[in-house]
């Protein structure tokens, strides 16, 4: 599949667009292509800064690509002390404060940062492509790429990218007025070969608790849910039940244009403890909305307009199965 990328982009770009304008198109595509192959095959170790509404973070990465697959191991330095360590399976995130390892099976193969997917073709009906200014990040040279929504169903995307290698460096989400509403850049990093040693956890973990949160396969409409009309350009990933020790289980659906992505929740009311708020929400770029359905928390989370969130929301209706 990877194999015919640039057959892909080159015919989404070609798509109603002008002769003339053509190789320009290709070429703003293309360079879609070189940042999902990078962030999908490089090793590399940086420090990078993410910036949420009022919350910036900073965390260290760093990420090793082998025959074996890819091992990553996220450090998040500001605020409580968390570790994210991702192999092809599995993901665990380490809580020193209170000595909890969460394991959790990997259901998103994507690598961080990479944002784009296999298929690259339906971008172009969405968002409108273009050749973005070049900039230094990093030490690095980058050249950019803009995909501005032709809707107000997504937000538009500014991304940065090393010239040599096609490495993601900076990502800039910004709304219909063009305010910034999420950003994220490498302040350091080192393209290469990595040690495997920097990918251990830093902290003795043997006598934490460790908590596993089981997955499996859901069948929602089975079980009497629907969700409506997808969101044009949005596709659904995958559905699942989430499970973690004695909790209530809790139906996860995800969906995706390739850039952006939506999760419906939806959870039993029968022993919650704390009282719904039905509405909408939100932080930086990611909106969120809850509403009541048959005795069900449905909440819809992702890094999309409210209005998208909202005509999710609204669709998802309960009917008892014969």
């Amino acid at each position: 599949m990877r194999r015919a990328i640039g057959a892909l982009l080159i015919v989404a770009s070609l798509a109603g667009a002008a002769r003339a304008q053509a190789p320009a198109a290709a070429d703003d595509m293309s360079l879609l292509g070189r940042i999902y192959q990078a962030t999908e095959k490089l090793s590399y170790t940086g420090t990078f800064v993410y910036q949420q509404g009022d919350r910036v973070e900073t965390s260290r990465i760093s990420r090793v690509y082998g025959p074996a697959g890819e091992l990553e191991k996220i450090e998040v330095l500001d605020g409580p002390r968390r570790e994210i360590l991702r192999t092809r399976d599995t993901v665990k995130c380490f809580l020193p404060e209170s000595q909890i390892i969460k394991v959790e099976k990997r259901v998103d193969q994507r690598a961080f940062p990479a944002m784009l997917p296999d298929k690259f073709a339906e971008l172009a009906q969405h968002y409108t492509v273009s050749r973005g200014e070049p900039a230094r990040i990093a030490g690095y040279d980058c050249e950019s790429v803009v995909l501005t929504p032709k809707d107000d169903l997504r937000y538009g995307y500014k991304l940065w990218a090393d010239t040599a290698t096609g490495m993601l460096l900076r990502t800039r989400t910004f709304n219909a007025r063009g305010e910034t509403v999420e950003q994220f850049s490498f302040t350091q990093l080192a393209i290469g070969n990595v040690p495997r040693e920097r990918l251990k956890p830093l902290r003795a973990a043997r006598n934490w608790r460790v908590e596993h949160a089981s997955l499996a396969p859901a069948n929602l409409a089975g079980a009497g849910w629907t969700l409506g009309a997808e969101l044009p350009g949005f596709r659904k990933i995958f559905e699942l039940t989430r499970h973690l020790g004695e909790s209530r289980p809790v139906n996860q659906v995800v969906f995706s244009d390739g850039l952006a992505a939506v999760s419906v929740f939806i959870e039993p009311l029968a022993g919650r403890a704390e009282a719904v708020r039905p509405g909408l929400s939100n932080l930086g770029a990611v909106n969120m909305y809850t509403r009541e359905v048959a005795n069900h928390v449905v909440t819809v989370v992702g890094e999309a307009p409210s209005v998208s969130l909202q005509r999710i929301g609204n669709t998802v209706e309960y009917r008892r199965p014969q």
